[in-house]
């Protein structure tokens, strides 16, 4: 045994700090949860991403102000309106929010920690994500509620998915370029317009057919049309799922990540 009066020995082991941001990975997660916490307090931002579309979607589906002919009206519309959440969730509200953020010094505060421009456009378009789960649940519900009868089967659906995906990630990166490249007022108004505009005359409601034909080609060209057009073609129509509206969608989504990587400003 040893002597209790002999002092025990102390350990000389030293731990050497090991200073280092987090994986990538765990950083837009982080900040992922964080965005989506915030979208889902937002109740004003709820009501342009929710309520509108679904009160759109009721309103022309019991109605006879959209003439279809034959066609049953919630089937016409109920793509058009998903696009439409889509396009309100990821480019409107997340570009006044964020343009607010900037105004009010949290995105700079986000640029001195090591989360990159293109980890705040990642979690930004994840927690849209999970908002656009939720807000297409409620619209194929009531869409379904009102008669509606989807067209598609698992390849359509597959097909849809990756449709939402790339509008997403499209319209969540010219959201960040509006908003890190204009003051938040003029973002605010920049946002509504658009979304007014895209409303009209992105296919979501009126057939694009219906409009002058030297805008024809304009109006296929834009990231809401494509979205509506792909998905009422597997939804509506039950046709195989057409090439054009993926390319249309990757080009936009290239292209607006690209120059909101470049021109984004944290202030």
């Amino acid at each position: 045994m040893s002597d209790p009066s002999t002092p025990k020995a102390r350990s000389t082991a030293t731990f050497a700090p090991a200073p280092g941001a987090a994986p990538l990975w765990r950083m837009v997660a982080s900040q992922a949860s964080m965005e989506l916490r915030v979208l889902l307090r937002n109740g004003e931002q709820l009501l342009l991403t929710m309520v509108i579309p679904v009160l759109l979607l009721v309103g022309f589906s019991v109605t006879e102000l959209l003439d279809l002919g034959d066609a049953a009206p919630v089937d016409y519309l109920t793509p058009g309106i998903i696009a439409l959440a889509v396009m309100s969730t990821a480019f409107t509200g997340q570009a006044i929010g964020t343009g607010f953020e900037r105004r009010y010094g949290v995105l700079k505060r986000l640029g001195a920690t090591p989360l990159s421009r293109f980890g705040l456009l990642a979690a930004k378009t994840l927690a849209v994500l999970g908002v656009q789960a939720l807000q297409i649940t409620v619209i194929c519900g009531v869409a379904l509620a009102l008669g509606w009868a989807p067209a598609s089967g698992s390849v359509g659906a597959l097909y849809a998915m990756t449709l939402v995906l790339l509008a997403t990630a499209a319209f969540s990166s010219l959201a960040l370029l509006l908003a890190g490249t204009l003051r938040a007022e003029a973002a605010l108004a920049a946002a509504n317009l658009i979304y007014v505009v895209l409303l009209g005359l992105g296919g979501v409601i009126f057939p694009v057919d219906r409009f002058p034909a030297f805008l024809q080609p304009v109006l296929e060209a834009l990231p809401i049309t494509a979205l509506a057009t792909g998905l009422r073609a597997v939804l509506a129509e039950g046709a195989a799922p057409p090439l054009l509206p993926l390319l249309v969608l990757a080009v936009w989504t290239a292209a607006g990540a690209a120059l909101a990587s470049r021109f984004f400003r944290w202030e």
